[in-house]
């Protein structure tokens, strides 16, 4: 059986365009940008098109050669298929497993990616065949994960009434570190200043949070990798 060779999807060929580009410090023909990609002339001619449309600073014209400006950054919505499409299943994973807040920024997201990406890029983005299912049903919850996350983002405590599953109360002051989305609850990784200790707290048992201004005692992120060493979590 003859072995075909598989042409490169076009954010794969952009990025390939630019690489190219930087290997050469002298104008390039498109004629040989084509033949170091194996596509037509022509195909050169709209990538450079595309490239400038997104900021590259591509100097030159067709018959004389092309050369990329120095300290171009490529921008960060050029993607490869696989890239692509992890990317648009995390985002419909966070519309059905998220907050409220988390769920119209997904939406956002998703309507700033048909935007801004190149017509075959942006059909991945609505035709993938990726599908992400609804959760589990969740016990109710009283706490806004929305307020969770925000006082996880200012690296502050908390103070939180809580209920164990056996229906004692107590009241704790924590350093939350993370909020983690599973398909039957959200969970609270914290420090415990009650238990001196690490914990975790189900958002569904939680009768109150309150944000305080006191700001945690140590980096957030520290402790959250000496969290994840001691669960034998990777990072």
């Amino acid at each position: 059986m003859p072995w075909h060779h598989e042409p490169m999807s076009r954010a794969a060929r952009l990025l390939e365009l630019v690489q190219t580009l930087r290997r050469h410090r002298a104008p390039v023909a498109a004629h040989t940008l084509a033949q170091e990609l194996d596509v037509s002339v022509r195909s050169i001619y709209r990538d450079i098109d595309t490239l400038r449309g997104q900021g590259a600073a591509i100097q030159g014209e067709a018959g004389i050669g092309y050369v990329l400006k120095p300290g171009f950054l490529l921008p960060p919505l050029m993607f490869d298929d696989d890239e692509l499409e992890a990317i648009v299943l995390g985002l419909r994973l966070a519309e059905h497993h998220g907050d409220e807040g988390i769920q119209r920024a997904a939406d956002d997201v998703i309507a700033k990616l048909r935007a801004v990406l190149p017509r075959d890029l942006c059909a991945m983005v609505d035709d993938s065949g990726l599908i992400a299912g609804p959760p589990a049903r969740r016990p109710p919850e009283r706490v806004d994960a929305a307020v969770i996350r925000k006082t996880i983002r200012g690296s502050h405590k908390a103070r939180i009434a809580y209920r164990t599953g056996e229906g004692k109360a107590s009241q704790r002051t924590i350093w939350p570190l993370a909020l983690s989305f599973f398909e039957r609850t959200r969970m609270v990784i914290a420090w415990c200043e009650l238990r001196d200790d690490f914990r975790c707290f189900r958002v569904d048992r939680m009768e109150s949070w309150v944000e305080r201004p006191e700001r945690m005692g140590r980096p957030r992120m520290a402790l959250l990798s000496e969290w994840r060493r001691r669960e034998n979590i990777p990072e």
